[in-house]
C-alpha cells in the first residue's frame, strides 16, 4: 500500500499531495517517467485547495507540465468521486487506459474508473436484431461496404464487454452501417426495450454509478446538462467534483448542444424507422390505423422533400455553406415548412394510434408496440423543433440554414452561452477545475472568464516545462502580400515549399479553409520529393497514422487538426501557419456574436475576434512540441502578425521562441 492515505478523513489533502509529488514520493517510486516539476506541483496543490474549499479554479497548465496528474491525483486522494470531461476522445481513452492505471498502481489505493462516451459511439443491441431481420425478410444482397463490415461487426457483438466501436479499429469513421445498428437518443425505447439489462449503455452507467473516477467528453458533458435542465432525468451520475480539461472548446461544444436542429437526413431516419415499425407491426383485424400511418410516412416524405429542396436552392443562390436567416427570409417558405409540421403532426398522431391498436398476444413482449410509440414521440418532438426554428422569434439564439453535403440543416444556436455553463454545467458541483494549455490572452484570463460565465474563478498560469529557447524557432516571412491581395496563395506555396525543404518533410501546413489549403496543394505537389498527404482524402484517425509512419510526409490540413493531435519525435519537425485564424464574420454565429456585442458599446474585434483567434493559433503551434526532446520550427506566414497593432497581442501571447525572418537561419536550425 502506498504511503499516501486517502482523505479527507484521514490525512490533511494539501499534506498527502505534496508526498505525492515529492521527488521520494509514491508517483516517483513507481512511475518510471516521472521527475518532480514545479509546474505541476504547483497546480495539483491549488486543485487539492478547491477541492477543500469548493469553488471554481481555471489553471492554465503549459504543455509538458502533467496537467492530468495534476489534477487526477488531489481528486483520487480526496475519496470523493469526480467527474473529468476532455474535449477529444483520445484524451478520453488516454487518461483512462494509461494514466488510471498507472495513478492506481503508483497511489495503491483501490479506486475504480469508467469512461463514457457519447451513445453513438456503442453498438445498439434492438436495433442491430432489427437490422439482420429486415435483411433476411427482403433477401437483397448487401451493398460492398457492408458485405465487409456486417460480418465484422456480428463476430464482434457477443465477445464484446462494452459494445465500443472503438474495439474495431478496422471500422471507417463515417461507415453508414454503424449508424443504422448504434444506440442513439431518438431511437432509444429506455427500460421498454427487451434488451434493456444487456444495453451497452445501460451497464455502462451502471458502471460510472459504482466508480470513483467518472471519464466523459464535453459533447457527453453538455449532452447530460441538457437532460437535466428538460427534467428528463441524467445520462451521467451525480458528482461533486468537475474537471473540465481542453477547456478552450468548451463554449463550441455547449453552443451545439444547446441549439436546436431539423434536418432532411433526421426525417429521413424517422421516415425509415416508422415503415420498419409499421411492416413488423400486426394491428386488429379489420383496423385501419397502420394503413393511416403508412400513408402518413408518404406524406411526411414528399413535404420534407419539397421543403428541403427549395431552402437547398435558395442557399445554393447565395453560394454560402451557412446561411444566417430571419422570419422575414422563409417568405418563400414558410408553407412547405407548415405543411412539413403538419405532416410530422399526422405521422405522430397516426403511430400512436397504430400503438394502441396493436393487439398484445400470448408471449408479446410489446417492442413493436413500443417501437411505434418511439417513432410518435420523435415526430412530435421534430415538429416542435421545426415551429420554433420557422417562427425565428426567440431574439437569444441566431438561426441559420447549413449544407454540406447531402444534409440540409435548419439550426437555432444560443448566442451567449455563458450563463449556460456557469447555471447548467459548472453551477451543480461543490469544485470545478477548468484547464488547458490554452486559456490565457497576452496573459490575462479575462476573455475565457466571461466566455464560460466564470467571472469569479481562482485563476493559476503554470508555463510550459520546454526549453523554447532552445527547442524552438519561429520563423516570419520578411515579405509577404497580404492575404487579400491576389498574389498571396502564390506566395504561401513559395514559402513554404522554401521551408518543406529545410525541414526535409516532417511538417503540417495548416490552413484556415479549404480553398486555401487545395490551392497550394495543386501548386507545391508535384514538385515536392515528400509524401504528402491531404486533409479530406482519408479520414482524420487515418491520416494521422499514415504521418506518423511515414518518414518525411507532410500533412496538408485545416482546423480540425488544429487541436488535440499529438506527434512526438523528430516525424513532426515543423508547422506552417497561412493566415491568422480569425473565424469568418460571415458565419452565423460568429457575426451574431459580434452584432451582439456591438450593440454593448463593444469593440466585438478587440474584445472577440483577436482573443479567439489568438488561442486557435495557439493551438495550432502547440502541436509543434510535446516533449523536452522534440525541436522544430514554428513558421505563421500571415505579415498582419508584424505589420498591424493587434499583431502585437499574437507575439504576446506565443511560445517564447526566438524569432527570425531568415530563411537561412531556418536551414541552420536544421543542421543544413
Amino acid at each position: 500500500m502506498s504511503d499516501v492515505p486517502a482523505v479527507p478523513e484521514a490525512v490533511d489533502l494539501i499534506d498527502a499531495v505534496t508526498r505525492a509529488f515529492a521527488a521520494d514520493g509514491p508517483l516517483a517510486r513507481a512511475l518510471p517517467q516521472f521527475e518532480p516539476r514545479d509546474g505541476q506541483r504547483r497546480m495539483a496543490l491549488a486543485v487539492a485547495q478547491t477541492i477543500d474549499e469548493g469553488g471554481v479554479l481555471m489553471a492554465e497548465a503549459g504543455t509538458g507540465t502533467g496537467k492530468t496528474m495534476a489534477y487526477l491525483v488531489p481528486a483520487v486522494l480526496s475519496g470523493r468521486r469526480v467527474l473529468v470531461s476532455t474535449g477529444t476522445k483520445n484524451l478520453q481513452e488516454q487518461i483512462f487506459e494509461k494514466d488510471v492505471p498507472a495513478l492506481r498502481g503508483a497511489l495503491g489505493i483501490p479506486f475504480t474508473a469508467t469512461c463514457m462516451k457519447g451513445r453513438a459511439n456503442y453498438l445498439c443491441l434492438h436495433r442491430f436484431e432489427e437490422y439482420r431481420s429486415r435483411q433476411a425478410v427482403r433477401g437483397r444482397a448487401l451493398n460492398s461496404e457492408d458485405a465487409v463490415f456486417l460480418p465484422v461487426i456480428e463476430h464482434w457483438a457477443p465477445k464484446t464487454d462494452t459494445g465500443d466501436r472503438a474495439e474495431l479499429a478496422e471500422l471507417p469513421e463515417d461507415l453508414a452501417l454503424w449508424h443504422e445498428v448504434s444506440a442513439t437518443a431518438d431511437t432509444c425505447l429506455g427500460s421498454e426495450c427487451p434488451r434493456h439489462s444487456e444495453c451497452f449503455v445501460t451497464r455502462m452507467r451502471q458502471r460510472a454509478a459504482e466508480s470513483d473516477v467518472v471519464i466523459v467528453n464535453h459533447h457527453l458533458l453538455c449532452a447530460d446538462a441538457a437532460v437535466r435542465e428538460s427534467a428528463y432525468g441524467e445520462v451521467i451520475p451525480s458528482c461533486p467534483q468537475l474537471v473540465v480539461d481542453e477547456a478552450h472548446q468548451l463554449e463550441d461544444v455547449a453552443t451545439q448542444y444547446f441549439g436546436r436542429g431539423v434536418s432532411n437526413l433526421r426525417i429521413d431516419d424517422l421516415g425509415r424507422d416508422a415503415e420498419a415499425a409499421l411492416r413488423a407491426a400486426v394491428v386488429a383485424p379489420g383496423a385501419t390505423a397502420k394503413h393511416d400511418a403508412s400513408r402518413e410516412v408518404v406524406r411526411l416524405v414528399d413535404h420534407a422533400r419539397a421543403f428541403f429542396s427549395g431552402l437547398a436552392i435558395a442557399r445554393m443562390s447565395r453560394g454560402d455553406e451557412r446561411l444566417r436567416v430571419a422570419r422575414e427570409w422563409f417568405a418563400d417558405h414558410l408553407p412547405t415548412g407548415l405543411n412539413l409540421a403538419g405532416a410530422l403532426d399526422g405521422l405522430q398522431a397516426a403511430c400512436a394510434l397504430a400503438a394502441t391498436a396493436r393487439p398484445r398476444e400470448a408471449g408479446d413482449d410489446g417492442t413493436l408496440t413500443d417501437d411505434l410509440t418511439a417513432v410518435a414521440r420523435r415526430a412530435g418532438d421534430l415538429a416542435d423543433d421545426l415551429r420554433f426554428l420557422l417562427a425565428c422569434a426567440d431574439p437569444a439564439y441566431v438561426y441559420f440554414l447549413e449544407v454540406r453535403g447531402r444534409a440540409v440543416q435548419l439550426r437555432a444556436a444560443p448566442i451567449d452561452v455563458s450563463r449556460i455553463v456557469r447555471d447548467l454545467v459548472t453551477g451543480q458541483r461543490r469544485a470545478t477545475v477548468i484547464t488547458s494549455a490554452t486559456l490565457t490572452v497576452e496573459g490575462r484570463f479575462d476573455y475565457i472568464k466571461e466566455r464560460l460565465g466564470l467571472e469569479d474563478a481562482a485563476v493559476l498560469s503554470v508555463p510550459s516545462e520546454f526549453d523554447y529557447s532552445r527547442q524552438t524557432l519561429l520563423y516570419l516571412p520578411r515579405r509577404m502580400p497580404l492575404p487579400r491581395e491576389e498574389r498571396y496563395t502564390e506566395a504561401v506555396a513559395w514559402e513554404a515549399g522554401q521551408l518543406l525543404r529545410c525541414s526535409r518533410g516532417r511538417a503540417f501546413v495548416l490552413f484556415t479553409s479549404y480553398a486555401s489549403m487545395r490551392a497550394v496543394v495543386q501548386r507545391l505537389e508535384p514538385e515536392l520529393e515528400y509524401p504528402v498527404l491531404v486533409q479530406g482524402t482519408a479520414p482524420r484517425s487515418t491520416l494521422l497514422a499514415e504521418f506518423r509512419r511515414t518518414p518525411n510526409a507532410v500533412l496538408f490540413a485545416t482546423s480540425s487538426f488544429w487541436q488535440g493531435v499529438d506527434v512526438q519525435g523528430d516525424q513532426l519537425s515543423a508547422v506552417i501557419i497561412d493566415k491568422l485564424p480569425f473565424a469568418s464574420p460571415g458565419d452565423p454565429i460568429v457575426a451574431a456574436r459580434i452584432d451582439a456585442l456591438a450593440a454593448q458599446g463593444a469593440s466585438a474585434f478587440e474584445a472577440y475576434q483577436v482573443p479567439l483567434a489568438i488561442l486557435a493559433l495557439q493551438q495550432g503551434l502547440g502541436r509543434l512540441i510535446r516533449h523536452r526532446n522534440d525541436r522544430g520550427v514554428l513558421a505563421v506566414l500571415d505579415p498582419r502578425i508584424r505589420s498591424m497593432g493587434y499583431g502585437r497581442r499574437f507575439l504576446a501571447s506565443l511560445p517564447p521562441a526566438p524569432v527570425t525572418y531568415d530563411m537561412e537561419q531556418v536551414r541552420r536550425f536544421f543542421g543544413d
